[in-house]
């Protein structure tokens, strides 16, 4: 199976790379924040919950997304591979998605780092929110993400980097040059598999 990670701060680029990369090489596409954003529209049970969460810029417990995740891996068995979208944001929840996708005889192939600069992140979050009406991309709310980014997430940068299966791409470039640079690794790495 072809399992890929997108990470990076928020507005780096994660959902739009995501969707180029689900195109390409038709995996099935987990963004855990469209998954939230929907679930508060519809004012589910998990939406009610998470609302709290995603206005004050915090993360969602680990054993509520995981559970949600693990949910979509079980109904979904027949997928050439997943890509993960802004997933997993914790240790705890890259650990533990290792392990789901071990029961399943497969694993991370890549893990994707989109790296932009930060005042290039906020302006580009800034006009999401105005453009888009996002409720999370606030000045305020926008600093809190960055936040909590830098103390949750980054630390994934070492855990993959560890596997050997980072690749930090440039983020700030246009939107294809990025594309390109994620297909060369993709293609190079399914080559090599085959």
């Amino acid at each position: 199976m072809l399992n890929i990670i997108v990470f990076g701060a928020p507005g780096c680029g994660k959902g739009t790379q995501s969707e180029l990369i689900v195109r390409k090489y038709d995996l099935f596409h987990i963004s855990t924040g469209s998954i939230l954003r929907t679930e508060i529209e519809k004012q589910t049970e998990l939406g009610k919950l998470a609302e709290a969460y995603v206005h004050d810029g915090r993360l969602l417990p680990d054993d509520l997304t995981v559970q949600m995740l693990s949910g979509i891996l079980e109904s979904n068995p027949d997928k050439k591979g997943f890509i993960f979208d802004g997933f997993p944001r914790t240790m705890v929840q890259a650990e533990t998605l290792d392990h789901l996708l071990r029961e399943k005889n497969t694993g991370i192939i890549a893990g994707f780092n989109l790296d932009v600069e930060e005042d290039i992140l906020t302006e580009r979050m800034l006009k999401r929110g105005e453009d888009q009406g996002r409720c999370d991309d606030t000045p305020d709310t926008i600093r809190k993400r960055l936040e909590v980014y830098r103390i949750q997430t980054e630390p994934l940068i070492a855990y993959y980097k560890k596997q050997g299966k980072l690749f930090k791409i440039k983020g700030n470039k246009p939107v294809g040059d990025v594309f390109e640079d994620i297909r060369e690794v993709l293609d190079r790495l399914i080559y090599q598999d085959k």
